[in-house]
């Protein structure tokens, strides 16, 4: 997932970067630093240079929050994608005359009108600010989180239209009229030896159906809204990535 991102860098092994592997990622961490990020000194470089200390992970913890990354250390595929914006960012600040023009003008216009056609393809997902925003957006409505930061913020949007419009919040708190019940044809199957406690036993059997309703109704919802982000015909899952 990180494989364009490093190849714009430069980075010696983009395809197979491995973030988990310990000893990998401390090396990346350092690389990057080093030769992109720059954000300390080179003599206040040590201790994040000093790989094989047990004390590196509080080291790495502080350079986190001095380059203000939002996540939490143990986010540890977050960080990444966050630091690597980042260092693509600086990258280009550092360039910016060799980046420019490096468009023709016939893929720039074309790049418009896929823009003006989606408009979610407008926005700047390298941004780190708004990957933080569409994490904070997940966490709050309690999304499932993936690997690509539009991948989610199509599903913020499915359920905010499908949920939290001023018309789904209103057909949501409208009372609903129940239809009479005869108990008597709703046999209980077992015998209290009190016909009242019978009866009531009854009423929390047909409640309890009610709700196990109500979940399944919720439930086949998520699966709706899982499948139109997934039915997209722009969205490649095998590359992790949206649009053609």
């Amino acid at each position: 997932m990180f494989r364009r991102k490093l190849s714009a860098l430069d980075y010696h092994n983009p395809a197979g970067f491995n973030c988990r592997d310990e000893t990998e990622f401390r090396n990346f961490i350092v690389w990057l630093e080093d030769q992109k990020i720059r954000h300390y000194k080179i003599e206040d470089r040590g201790n994040l240079r000093n790989i094989h200390s047990d004390d590196w992970p509080k080291s790495f913890e502080k350079y986190m929050k001095d380059v203000n990354c939002p996540f939490k250390i143990q986010e540890r595929q977050e960080t990444v994608d966050w630091l690597l914006g980042l260092a693509v960012r600086l990258e280009y600040g550092d360039n910016a005359d060799k980046y420019k023009d490096s468009t023709p003008d016939g893929a720039k216009n074309a790049d418009n009108a896929a823009k003006n056609a989606e408009p979610l393809i407008n926005l700047d997902v390298n941004n780190p600010d708004f990957k933080a925003g569409v994490m904070a957006l997940a966490n709050l409505l309690q999304i499932q989180r993936h690997d690509d930061y539009l991948v989610m913020l199509k599903a913020i949007r499915i359920l905010v239209q499908e949920r939290l419009t001023q018309d789904a919040i209103a057909k949501a708190s409208q009372s609903k009229e129940g239809l009479p019940v005869a108990l008597e044809k709703h046999i209980l199957g077992f015998d209290t030896g009190d016909a009242v406690i019978n009866e009531a036993a009854q009423i929390l059997r047909l409640l309890h159906i009610e709700e196990l309703r109500e979940l399944q109704t919720k439930i086949n919802e998520a699966i709706v809204a899982v499948q139109a982000i997934i039915a997209d015909p722009k969205t490649d899952h095998r590359l992790g990535k949206v649009g053609r």
